[in-house]
């Protein structure tokens, strides 16, 4: 019985379930939610790893769009996730502007970093906005149809683990 339960009491699993409650619970319509998770998304995509929420949630603010779905859109990139998508934006921002792969700099100077990290930097801008705008797409699509369905479901609450 005590298995059972015990995977209920890991705090990643209860934080996600709470923050997807309090997304679905978000004030204002499918598609005001949609647009946040979606401008999460897309802000997710880009190279700004360490301060993509407090971006999420500024360009919300200016947009006025859903700051709880922005900042919940973000979530995409995690360290789980990130090597994976700043790989792909990287490849993809490569490929469109005929970029040969970046190699380490031979020489430690001023010169040589510089041109490395905008021989980095610009293709996984470039890659990681076109990423955005596919995903972003994508989420928008897939949300504003699923958040009315979603937020019929009766999430029950987790059993309370009994005390001796």
């Amino acid at each position: 019985m005590i298995l059972g339960f015990m995977w209920q009491r890991l705090a990643l699993i209860r934080q996600f379930k709470l923050n997807f409650i309090r997304l679905l619970r978000a004030r204002g319509s499918a598609d005001e939610i949609a647009k946040g998770l979606a401008l999460g998304v897309f802000i997710g995509m880009t190279p700004t790893f360490g301060v993509q929420m407090i971006i999420a949630i500024f360009v919300a603010v200016l947009l006025r769009e859903n700051k709880i779905a922005a900042a919940a859109g973000v979530w995409v990139t995690n360290p789980a996730t990130a090597p994976f998508i700043y790989a792909l934006g990287y490849e993809t921002g490569r490929l469109l502007l005929g970029m040969e792969r970046v190699v380490m700099v031979r020489e430690f100077n001023y010169e040589a970093i510089k041109q490395f990290g905008w021989d980095l930097f610009l293709p996984l801008t470039v890659g990681g906005i076109v990423l955005g705008f596919l995903c972003a797409a994508i989420t928008y699509a897939l949300t504003v149809r699923a958040i009315p369905v979603l937020k019929t479901w009766r999430i029950p609450r987790w059993p309370r683990p009994r005390r001796r």
